[in-house]
């Protein structure tokens, strides 16, 4: 090797030369050109780093050849393949050997195919083997692919096997020509100064034996194996010619077969085959031709059979199956499991879809030991009878030809048992989603023996409707269809008309009564409860004979709504004649009640005076606010339970505020039974819903009780409300509340991260959220939590800067706090600066005169109201700006806060304006809030249990 000059010309050449370890490489050169354009000697081997100073001479393909022949030159090898450095010489000397050549040979050749593909017409040489001289002798590469036939020719003795070469049409000679094989893995030829490569994949090892041999013997008592393990192998990839025994072609029409696996405590499988006439194939297999080798010993006779097979028609088979929803769980042994979207499993799937694979031409076939399965279409046939207080539900499974009374996989739906043994011996699998549609049908049903459902089981056949035909009568379809209600004829003496969906709810309530059902009236607050209600009653004044005995009603609610009731009765329904038993000085004797059409009392009292209305038969029942008895081991609640009446009614805007558990004593008062026990509850939905967050059980609950809770919210129905607008003010926290609330939180983050508070620690629980009320009082104003603090609040100015903004205009502004002394911070400063002010809490005894003062005193422009006190039963339209001054853990009793003012009545758009404190654990109250309002809002639209709901990770990121 010598130098190269750049200044005179040169050439970029390719050389096959063989490693004395490595086996043939190929490497890129520089060779200088004498003055006749022909190859010096001096040459130059070059790679991608040193390359660069003959780019002139260059293209974009040689950079690519180059640099992928960077990684077949020796040292490149040895580093790669052998961690720690070594010389080449002790590498291959001490190291290097069979073992390692075969695994790193296959791996180079791979490389090397690749660089002579993109060779293609560029200059290649052969390697001079005595001084490695680049360019002994000029090579080319051959045009065209090279055709190989295997002979073979049996006699008595042995059988002879060697292979025949054609370029070009022409019979190449190869053997004794000093023919090499220079590429093993997709086999290259070096033949008189050409390189030929195969018209099919071709291992260099089946050519090498014969490059200086005319054949092998294989001798007569060796032969079977050799076929075996040889010839047939052969026979699959390549054109063979034999004498002496026979190679038979066959086409034969497959056959695509599902073979059913049952796995009893796992996930049963199909698997796909094909069958061609007596063979059968995997889809595995990629080989267009498949063998099989037949031995007469008789005759001392080989058949091979060569059976071509489809490879394009049986993947067409595997895309049919996987668009009928299976998915391929094994690609090696062709097994198949449901894609469950479609199906539940794969009997499941067999009962859909068997029909069709039959009239494709598919074999089914079962490998399930001793247990047969039944595989045909499966249905369910139900109809409905309706009697007077109850449905008898008429339901027939369909197994083929078997008609099953469905009473009989009552234990099985109950028990989740999925196999059904049929009259004749084969077993059914019962469809997975049975399990989920049809499980309520038994634990409601009335009679273990028969399917009979309580009729305030309505909601269960609703559900059931939706996904199965019913066979009913039209009065029971029309019981069915909860959108399409009767309209009621009005009453005549009210005083007032209502809103078409309060007409709607007044219409809903003469459904519930013409079916003897109770139910609970869920609408937004502002929306009018009370209206509806009213028009009710005074329906069932103008209805009921004065000596009908029982056309008294009752209407039981808190104690801090009996004065709006009262003022409400006296607007719309004047002629009612209402009794307020209410106060110290209430009858005793229950015969009085019979002179009214409405008893007013509150639950304390209903308590209190338990056995005096225990012996009275009312008409109707009513609750407001009816949340209050939600705990059902409650003295409300069991006051109540004890309170005898024709109807019953529940009134409330949030029936639901802490858990999904309050919806039951509200529908056990209005529909006994309708929910099953307590505790079923509690396993079959509350715990399902709440902890494993499982929508189709909440579903299946919202489906049961829709027929008894009508639910409207404000964005639905009151479209006449003027726009209200809400607005997030945050508060920077001054340098000493800023102070005081870090410290605070570190000391409460600590207690957490040492594990001093966790889940398990009810008491420790309890602790940490009082410390978040802590903190939350810091950041409206730290003098909530220490008397002596005399500096200020940000939030506490922010709101007193607003509010001297609004009184310019003269507005009515509502300010709404949870915490009393925040409410009595912004008293002080009202009384210190003689601004007029109305005040509510929960120990303001004359509620209605504070309402009064602030609706009619024109001089009072700010109401402040615990929003506990004051989040429910007050209209307070004249204000048009409501101030939210600390978030709460539940967002629908802000909503209510809102509502005292942007309710039917107001004129006036309202400016709502949230005071979030930055940089505190409000914002990330306001975060959870948004993250948590899931479960009751798909009940009945309402809010999530949130305080319930913290888990260690929603604790940090509150204290983070």
């Amino acid at each position: 090797m010598q130098q190269i000059d750049s200044s005179l010309p040169y050439k970029l050449i390719f050389s096959i030369g063989e490693h004395p370890y490595l086996g043939f490489l190929i490497e890129p050169h520089i060779v200088q050109l004498n003055p006749n354009r022909s190859l010096s000697l001096s040459y130059k081997r070059v790679f991608t780093n040193t390359v660069d100073e003959f780019a002139d001479v260059l293209d974009e393909t040689d950079y690519k050849i180059i640099k992928l022949l960077d990684e077949v030159e020796q040292s490149n090898v040895i580093k790669k393949y052998h961690k720690k450095p070594v010389r080449p010489a002790d590498y291959f000397s001490k190291i290097f050997d069979d073992k390692v050549k075969d695994y790193i040979r296959p791996k180079l050749e791979r490389k090397l195919l690749k660089a002579l593909e993109m060779i293609g017409d560029k200059p290649i040489y052969l390697m001079s083997k005595k001084d490695g001289y680049p360019a002994e002798q000029k090579l080319e590469i051959a045009k065209h692919p090279t055709s190989i036939l295997f002979h073979f020719r049996r006699n008595n003795d042995e059988t002879r096997y060697f292979p025949t070469l054609k370029y070009d049409g022409n019979r190449m000679e190869f053997m004794f020509k000093n023919a090499e094989v220079i590429i093993n893995a997709q086999a290259w030829l070096l033949l008189d100064k050409v390189l030929y490569h195969f018209d099919q994949p071709l291992e260099g090892k089946k050519l090498t034996p014969f490059l200086n041999k005319r054949y092998i013997s294989v001798p007569h008592a060796t032969e079977r194996k050799y076929y075996e393990s040889f010839i047939s192998p052969l026979i699959e990839k390549y054109s063979v010619y034999a004498e002496g025994f026979e190679i038979k072609t066959i086409k034969e029409e497959a056959v695509p077969v599902l073979t059913l696996n049952y796995i009893p405590e796992g996930e049963s499988h199909l698997q796909l085959s094909f069958q061609y006439g007596s063979y059968n194939f995997s889809p595995t297999s990629e080989q267009k031709v498949s063998v099989r080798l037949l031995y007469d010993d008789e005759n001392d006779v080989y058949t091979f059979t060569r059976i071509k097979r489809s490879i394009l028609w049986e993947s067409n088979q595997q895309s049919l199956l996987e668009e009928l929803g299976l998915r391929r769980e094994d690609a090696l042994f062709g097994s198949y499991i449901t894609d469950y979207k479609q199906a539940s499993n794969v009997f499941e799937w067999l009962n859909q879809n068997q029909e069709n694979l039959l009239s494709k031409g598919y074999l089914i076939k079962q490998e399930t030991g001793d247990k047969h399965f039944f595989i045909g279409k499966t249905t369910l046939d139900i109809e409905v009878v309706e009697d007077n207080d109850w449905f008898d539900v008429r339901a027939f499974a369909n197994f083929g030809p078997y008609k099953i009374p469905f009473i009989q996989l009552r234990d099985h739906i109950l028990n989740r048992i999925q196999e059904f043994t049929l009259p004749n011996g084969e077993i059914a699998i019962i469809p997975e989603e049975w399990f989920a549609q049809y499980e309520h049908l038994f634990h409601f049903a009335i009679k273990k023996n028969g399917l009979q459902l309580n009729k305030a089981h309505i909601g269960i056949l609703h559900e059931i409707s939706e996904h199965t035909a019913l066979t009913m009568s039209r009065k029971l379809q029309n019981l069915t269809n909860f959108e399409e209600i009767h309209k009621a004829t009005p009453p005549v003496n009210f005083s007032g008309s209502l809103r078409p969906y309060q007409e709607a709810g007044y219409n809903w309530f003469h459904f519930l009564q013409e079916f003897k059902f109770g139910g609970v009236l869920a609408d937004d607050m502002g929306l009018g409860k009370t209206v509806q209600t009213l028009a009710l009653l005074q329906k069932q004044k103008e209805e009921l004979k004065s000596t009908d005995h029982a056309k008294t009603s009752l209407l039981v609610l808190p104690t801090s709504l009996v004065y709006n009731w009262q003022k409400e009765a006296d607007k719309f329904a004047p002629d009612l004649r209402i009794l307020m038993h209410v106060g110290s000085n209430r009858f005793k004797d229950a015969y009085a009640f019979t002179h009214f059409d409405l008893v007013i009392t509150t639950y304390g009292i209903v308590r209190s005076d338990e056995e005096l209305f225990s012996k009275f038969f009312f008409n109707y029942i009513i609750l407001d606010e009816s949340q209050n008895i939600k705990n059902p081991t409650s003295k409300s609640f069991k006051s109540i339970k004890s309170l005898k009446g024709r109807n019953k009614l529940a009134l409330s805007g949030t029936p639901i505020e802490n858990s999904v558990s309050d919806i039951w004593s509200q529908m056990h008062f209005t529909n006994p039974g309708l929910l099953g026990s307590y505790s079923f509850f509690q396993k079959e939905f509350v715990i399902p819903i709440e902890k494993k967050k499982d929508e189709n059980t909440a579903r299946r609950l919202q489906a049961i009780i829709k027929p008894f809770v009508l639910r409207r919210t404000k964005s639905q129905v009151a479209t006449e409300l003027p726009p209200k607008t809400e607005q997030i003010v945050y508060c920077e926290m001054n340098e000493a509340q800023a102070e005081i609330y870090e410290s605070t939180k570190s000391e409460y983050r600590n207690a957490l991260l040492e594990g001093a508070v966790n889940d398990n620690a009810k008491g420790n629980q309890i602790a940490l959220l009082q410390g978040l009320t802590k903190l939350r009082q810091l950041a409206n104003h730290p003098r909530m939590v220490d008397a002596s603090y005399s500096k200020k609040s940000g939030k506490f100015d922010a709101v007193i800067n607003m509010l001297e903004s609004i009184s310019t205009e003269g507005n009515k502004v509502l300010i709404f706090s949870q915490f009393v002394k925040h409410l009595e911070l912004f008293k002080e400063y009202f009384n210190t600066h003689k601004i007029p002010f109305a005040y509510l809490d929960g120990a303001t005894k004359d509620r209605a005169q504070a309402v009064q003062e602030f609706k009619e005193n024109e001089d009072v422009k700010i109401f402040l109201i615990s929003i506990k006190a004051g989040g429910v039963g007050l209209n307070l339209t004249e204000a048009d700006y409501v101030f939210i001054l600390d978030p709460w853990w539940n967002p629908a009793v802000e909503q209510q806060a809102i509502d005292r003012s942007h309710r039917i009545g107001q004129k006036r758009n309202v400016f709502i304006y949230k005071f979030i404190s930055k940089d505190t654990v409000e914002e990330k109250i306001v975060a959870l809030q948004n993250r948590k309002m899931s479960i009751a809002s798909s009940l009945i639209t309402t809010e999530d249990t949130f305080v319930k709901s913290l888990s260690q990770e929603d604790l940090k990121e509150l204290l983070r």
